[in-house]
């Protein structure tokens, strides 16, 4: 996988192209986040915009499609090789025009990247 692997669902994770995801719970590695409000896709930078509800503070996240581990198009669940809290550490989404700002997108990327092998390169 290349370093850019962080931005793109992984072959065995369910997700099916074209497929929407709206609304789909979102679970991570310990527990249900939120759930999908939309996808992007700007400058090759697939992601989800997670609405987190209360759990952040009425926040919503930016997760990198990378991190899914897996779709579950019966159960409208997305999961996440993530915990809550780091999606909670993550470089804070503000405001809709962040989801395609490529330095903001970077910086989410960076971190996400520090936390799984999925985002990194092989050798």
């Amino acid at each position: 996988m290349t370093i850019d692997g962080i931005w793109a669902y992984t072959p065995d994770s369910g997700y099916a192209e074209g497929q929407d995801l709206t609304g789909y719970a979102v679970m991570t590695a310990d527990g249900t986040l939120g759930h999908v409000e939309r996808e992007a896709d700007p400058h090759g930078m697939r992601h989800l915009v997670v609405d987190t509800g209360v759990w952040l503070f009425g926040r919503s996240a930016v997760v990198p499609a990378g991190v899914v581990t897996a779709v579950d198009h019966e159960g409208r669940t997305v999961s996440l090789v993530c915990t809550g809290d780091q999606v909670k550490d993550a470089p804070r989404f503000r405001t809709d025009s962040e989801t395609t700002d490529p330095a903001y997108l970077t910086a989410v990327g960076d971190h996400y990247r520090r936390l799984t092998p999925r985002g990194t390169a092989s050798a």
